[in-house]
């Protein structure tokens, strides 16, 4: 077995228990988006692009119970399948570095390959499958659906983004800010056809969600 299965196989592992949106049908989806931006950019290192996309969820606070035994047990793993030193700390900047999150206390340079997952990884969050991805995290931790009195936040703290607000309000603190943040060209023309399908369902949902056809709130919403 060749060592990127390998990695494929831990991924899959790893995740095969994730709730949350993160498993193993999100992490092969973000491989194969990863795929298609490398046919667009041929002079990055498909090895640690592919590699990084499977593992960019294996050390993720929203997924593992303890980051930094999952980041040791990671970096045993690649160490045992005889990935050189470089290669290790190659991808262990990008997952660690690739999230929004992450971002939110400033950037941090990532190499081409790390811009292709975290481009990738970002697509997911976008389209009919970030809709149900949002409702299924928004589900998992409890948070309500919808609350017009409960506004948008600007968030600048991870502790803060983490404990999140609404699943409606996840789209204007995160998920239709994406586009603007892509990278690569391949993305910023997929994210733009995502995010126009998701103002459509926001549309949809207010024309659903007020009774009302002359509630204040309707239009206040409507006109995000």
């Amino acid at each position: 077995m060749d060592k990127l299965s390998k990695i494929a196989n831990y991924s899959m592992e790893q995740l095969s228990l994730d709730h949350s949106g993160h498993g193993v049908d999100h992490t092969k989806r973000v491989v194969e988006l990863a795929r298609q931006i490398l046919e667009t950019e041929p002079q990055a290192d498909s090895f640690i692009t592919i590699a990084s996309a499977y593992l960019h969820d294996t050390i993720d606070d929203k997924v593992v119970e303890d980051e930094e035994q999952a980041k040791a047990h990671l970096k045993g793993f690649l160490t045992s399948i005889e990935l050189a030193e470089s290669e290790i700390q190659h991808i262990f900047h990008i997952i660690e570095n690739m999230s929004f999150s992450k971002g939110l206390s400033g950037q941090v340079d990532l190499s081409l390959e790390g811009k292709i997952v975290q481009d990738a990884d970002r697509l997911e969050a976008l389209g009919a499958i970030g809709i149900l991805r949002t409702a299924y995290y928004g589900g998992f931790h409890g948070h309500p659906i919808f609350d017009p009195a409960i506004q948008p936040i600007n968030y600048t703290k991870k502790q803060d983004y983490r404990k999140g607000s609404t699943v409606i309000n996840h789209f204007y603190e995160k998920l239709l800010l994406l586009s603007d943040q892509m990278n690569t060209r391949y993305a910023k023309q997929e994210a733009k056809r995502r995010e126009a399908f998701m103002r459509d369902f926001l549309k949809e949902f207010y024309e659903e969600w007020f009774v009302e056809v002359d509630s204040p709130d309707r239009q206040t919403w409507r006109d995000r």
